[in-house]
């Protein structure tokens, strides 16, 4: 098979790593790809829809498969299926689950899907005097998309006001702003659910946790993720169960009422509370870093799981009795004015764990940063301890100019 993989960061090099073992993968393609996709195929330079259309053509490409969500949103899968190209991913109008928060919390309110209670404004002036009415912390989120970054929990009317005038006035998120999503604020822990559809029904992965915040004890500013563990510690059989009943099940219920089949990854993003499991996102594909945790411990072979998805058959899904530790490495300034364009040096003394370049690619024989999350050490072990050691042992050999991690991944 000849696979086309979109995307560029460390999601995409683990779902490379995964896929490259398997001897009937003859060739594979990745657009834009990164230092470690380089090494594994062709990493080939292109980004607009059309032009994705057309090197799968000409490329004869049997399968794409979609890390990021923009690709989606902008309906490279409707584009595709024109031209009977096979791609492991929803077409745009489902995709706006992810695409438009508005869209998807009304989803969720439709189907009697377990969210927090939230009311969506396109007017900058009712958003305001909503807001003097309710009680804090509460959650404001962009609806549109802004990099995992769009979501502000304010504990104060001044900084709603503030985030508001930010999202809707400023646009420090572009379009994504303009329409937001006002909800209550959940007590709680996070836990991500990835899980692969088959067009007909769902079938879940073990549970992740993700570290969004840039600063150690989970402070600073939000990111796209600055590491993860599976399975996650907190996250139990009850909350699975919970989880199962009031989101799994109305989901699919509410895909078959709009008429929202698809063969792709749907990610629930979860907060588990004293009343119960509730979601907050759905994302449209694979997470990152979840992806990483979660391709160290499958036991399966991911082609034949999304094969088998492609061709609507059932997943036995299964993974290793272990603790996977991600940990990801960023350039100076991350998640707001970053540096780039620093060598990094001392991957070759990784032994234990994996190293997974994202915001990193070649340039003659050197490894250079070009991006915010720069690098990814993924480890495994029989406990959460083990797995950790094996990672932060092998990052402080890993060097580059400004960078840092936080050293409090699966510390829990």
């Amino acid at each position: 098979m000849r696979i086309l993989i979109i995307g560029e960061g460390g999601r995409e090099s683990a779902l490379a790593a995964k896929l490259h073992k398997d001897s009937r993968v003859t060739k594979m393609f990745f657009a834009n790809g990164n230092a470690s996709t380089d090494a594994m195929g062709q990493n080939v330079h292109l980004s607009e829809i059309k032009e994705l259309r057309d090197f799968a053509i000409k490329e004869k490409v049997d399968l794409t498969i979609v890390g990021p969500e923009a690709p989606l949103v902008a309906g490279l899968k409707d584009e595709f299926k024109k031209h009977d190209l096979k791609v492991f991913g929803p077409t745009q109008k489902v995709a706006s689950l992810e695409g438009s928060k508005a869209f998807s919390k009304k989803f969720m309110q439709t189907y009697d899907i377990k969210t927090a209670k939230a009311v969506v404004f396109d007017s900058y002036n009712e958003a305001k005097e909503y807001v003097k009415t309710q009680e804090y912390p509460l959650v404001i989120k962009a609806s549109g998309l802004a990099g995992g970054k769009g979501v502000v929990i304010c504990d104060t009317i001044e900084e709603a006001e503030a985030t508001i005038h930010d999202f809707m006035i400023r646009r420090i998120y572009g379009d994504a702003g303009i329409r937001l999503v006002i909800e209550e604020f959940l007590h709680g822990f996070e836990a991500s659910i990835i899980a692969f559809s088959n067009g007909e029904k769902i079938f879940p992965c073990i549970a992740a946790k993700d570290y969004k915040k840039a600063g150690n004890g989970d402070t600073g500013p939000n990111t796209g993720g600055m590491g993860s563990v599976a399975p996650s510690p907190e996250f139990t059989q009850e909350h699975f169960a919970d989880f199962e009943k009031h989101i799994l099940e109305p989901t699919v219920k509410g895909l078959k009422g709009e008429g929202f089949s698809f063969k792709g990854i749907i990610f629930f993003g979860l907060m588990v509370t004293k009343k119960g499991t509730y979601l907050l996102e759905y994302n449209m594909r694979f997470g990152d870093p979840e992806t990483q945790v979660l391709m160290a411990l499958m036991e399966n072979n991911l082609l034949d799981v999304i094969n088998d998805c492609m061709n609507g058959k059932d997943l036995q899904l299964k993974f290793k009795n272990e603790k996977a530790v991600c940990l990801v490495m960023c350039s100076g300034g991350y998640p707001r004015n970053i540096e780039t364009g620093f060598e990094i040096v001392g991957g070759e003394r990784v032994k234990n764990s994996q190293l997974f370049y994202a915001g990193a690619v070649k340039k003659g024989d050197k490894v250079v940063s070009n991006g915010g999350r720069v690098l990814n050490i993924v480890a495994t072990g029989a406990t959460y301890d083990e797995a950790r050691k094996k990672v932060y042992e092998d990052a402080s050999h890993v060097h580059f100019d400004y960078s840092f991690y936080r050293e409090d991944i699966g510390k829990f």
